[in-house]
């Protein structure tokens, strides 16, 4: 965590990035049946659909006395904020993209932050310790939510700055990835966050190249594809709690004395 203490002090210290006006000017800007930039908004269901399957499977989990997916079952809170905020950018991502500005902006970015902040701690509790994890969890988002309403906030007095905002997304990913590299987990299925990492960074690719990829052959752009590889992220992770199985190597006996189970 020291690390990510240092990118927020990094991040107070560097010269502010402010928002560029450019980003809202998304290239596919297509109407259908009403809707402006159709696709970007009605992309966002997928995230509607990916975060109640991750809630229904939490609910489960809950009501199963033989579930095998949590130690204990409090460490299913760090998941619960995951498929909680995928439901909420659903909803924020399409108001944003019905009318692209810092305001609605605003409403897409908080509960990304949201999400990526509870997917550290889930990495956090179950590679380091489950106590551990569960503190930090809400710590973690309210740090998420405050780099987002700091740069709204700053924004509205004339001078943004991105600089927290980056902070919380670029060394949250960074951390998770060191944590899986310097800690084994307790569960198998462990690997799959990496490729709940990379589809992430495809997504963050695809965004970038919006343009690019729409002008081949004007099917989907950039922008839209983002929104499909980074459901099929968070829907990875589900895919990963459902077939995982603690390690024999790890005596849950243990491990359940060390939390009281809520």
């Amino acid at each position: 965590m020291m690390l990510f203490i240092i990118a927020l002090v990094a991040a107070a210290i560097l010269p502010s990035i402010p928002q560029p006006l450019s980003y809202h000017e998304l290239i596919d800007q297509r109407s259908f049946l009403g809707v402006p930039n159709f696709l970007n908004v009605a992309s966002n269901l997928i995230f509607l659909l990916v975060g109640i399957v991750g809630l229904v499977f939490l609910r489960r989990v809950r009501v199963l006395p033989s579930q095998k997916t949590f130690t204990v079952l409090a460490e299913c809170w760090p998941y619960l904020i995951v498929f909680l905020s995928a439901i909420m950018v659903s909803v924020g991502s399409a108001y944003y993209h019905w009318e692209p500005e810092n305001s609605t902006l605003f409403w897409d970015r908080l509960p990304i932050a949201m999400g990526v902040m509870g997917l550290l701690a889930a990495t956090v509790t179950e590679r380091i310790d489950i106590r551990q994890g569960l503190q930090w969890l809400p710590v973690l988002v309210m740090i998420g939510m405050a780099s987002v309403v700091y740069w709204y906030w700053s924004e509205q007095q004339g001078a943004g700055n991105l600089n927290f905002y980056i902070a919380v997304q670029f060394f949250s990913i960074l951390l998770i990835v060191l944590l899986a590299i310097l800690f084994p987990s307790r569960y198998t299925r462990g690997a799959d966050i990496y490729m709940v990492i990379f589809l992430y960074g495809l997504a963050k690719l695809a965004e970038m190249l919006d343009e690019e990829i729409y002008h081949f052959g004007q099917i989907v752009s950039g922008h839209t594809l983002k929104h499909l590889l980074a459901a099929l992220a968070i829907y990875w992770i589900l895919r990963m709690l459902k077939k995982r199985r603690l390690l024999e190597r790890f005596d849950q006996a243990d491990q359940k004395g060390k939390v009281i189970d809520v």
